[in-house]
């Protein structure tokens, strides 16, 4: 926290100041927990972009890459605390301050991205990222949303789950780290910028860290020589704005209106976005390494580890609980169109956790 005591808050003063008047432009800062190295700084990006084009002079967002104003592990304090008005995030970062931030961020084979995007949009989830943010004094935009995340990029193959027993891998999050437990591998967990290094010197024996084209950009297939698909850790990630309530609150309600448009219209083109990229990364890591995908059977077994760590976290922590409850609710009532309508919806019907289970740890 000492590097934020030496960061200026004068930003953050001159936006609350300006926006006490109708006329005077606000001023916002905004970081991210991405460096400019990593691709995933670009759905950062788009969001300033559309949204300085539909607020117009009403708000300028200085946007500064991530560790240019405070280390990445900071931004959630930053925000907090009003050093910089507006952060770019993945919620899963911030799961030590509330557990319910992971699944707000990805879930262990559940959600796909469009599963998140009907959630968010039509079936409360919006409501709910608000609500946990809100406890510490933030307004959260989701902007972004990815498709499961590569796999494990390792040295050794891994084609089976016994391929597992043992391994040190890199993994964020804290259902999936429980998942790749019992499983018989373990969790190291690392910043991402620590990745390359460690593969490189065999400091753990493989990684995941996001879809194919963020994990090309960090250099993977240069250290290793297999990848593991497909990503049941991560089926799916959200990202989105953390933004300071004061700040927020001294915005017009039509400023406030267009920042929910733009974050809105950043997350459509994230989808396309990212798949393309994925393709292009593909293609790319098919002529680098090796690539291997666990079988039906193996993933059937993930399955039933992940929804058993679900229901587990679900119990052990109220928010959690409420937000699996209303992320399976969606699922439930979803099911039937989505079944009807096979094969040409939005894939598989997932066999999820036990909804009544999950029900009776929410209330």
């Amino acid at each position: 926290m000492t590097l934020l005591k030496n960061v200026t808050a004068t930003a953050f003063a001159m936006g609350v100041a300006a926006a006490g008047s109708a006329s005077a432009q606000t001023v916002w800062q905004m970081t991210t927990t991405w460096p400019a190295s990593l691709e995933l700084i670009e759905m950062d990006k788009k969001f300033v972009e559309i949204a300085e084009k539909l607020v117009g002079d009403e708000l300028t967002i200085e946007f500064f890459e991530g560790g240019s104003l405070v280390p990445a592990g900071e931004v959630f304090g930053a925000v907090e605390s009003g050093i910089v008005q507006i952060g770019g995030d993945w919620p899963g970062y911030w799961a030590g301050r509330d557990p319910a931030f992971s699944p707000l961020a990805t879930t262990a084979s559940l959600f796909n991205a469009v599963d998140y995007v009907n959630w968010i949009n039509e079936w409360g989830g919006r409501e709910i990222y608000n609500e946990v943010y809100g406890k510490f004094g933030m307004v959260y935009l989701p902007y972004a949303v990815t498709n499961n995340e590569s796999g494990f990029h390792t040295k050794e193959p891994i084609r089976t789950l016994e391929d597992l027993q043992g391994k040190r891998l890199r993994v964020s999050g804290l259902e999936q780290g429980r998942v790749l437990n019992q499983l018989g591998g373990s969790q190291v967990s690392m910043a991402g910028g620590e990745i390359y290094q460690s593969l490189e010197r065999s400091v753990i024996d493989g990684a995941e860290f996001s879809t194919p084209n963020v994990d090309w950009s960090g250099g993977f297939q240069q250290v290793t020589d297999y990848w593991a698909t497909p990503g049941w850790h991560q089926s799916a990630s959200v990202f989105g704005a953390m933004i300071n309530k004061q700040a927020w609150d001294a915005l017009s309600p039509e400023t406030q209106e267009k920042l929910e448009l733009a974050s809105q219209a950043a997350m459509l083109w994230s989808l396309s976005f990212t798949e393309r990229a994925a393709t292009e990364a593909y293609h790319k890591f098919d002529e680098a390494n090796e690539i291997t995908r666990m079988d039906d059977e193996a993933l059937a077994k993930i399955q039933e580890i992940a929804n058993s760590v679900i229901e587990e976290v679900a119990c052990e922590n109220p928010t959690s609980a409420k937000v699996y409850l209303s992320q399976l609710q969606y699922l439930d009532d979803y099911a039937p169109w989505r079944a009807a309508s096979a094969p040409f919806n939005l894939g598989r019907n997932p066999d999820g956790p036990d909804l009544e289970k999950i029900r009776g740890c929410a209330e």
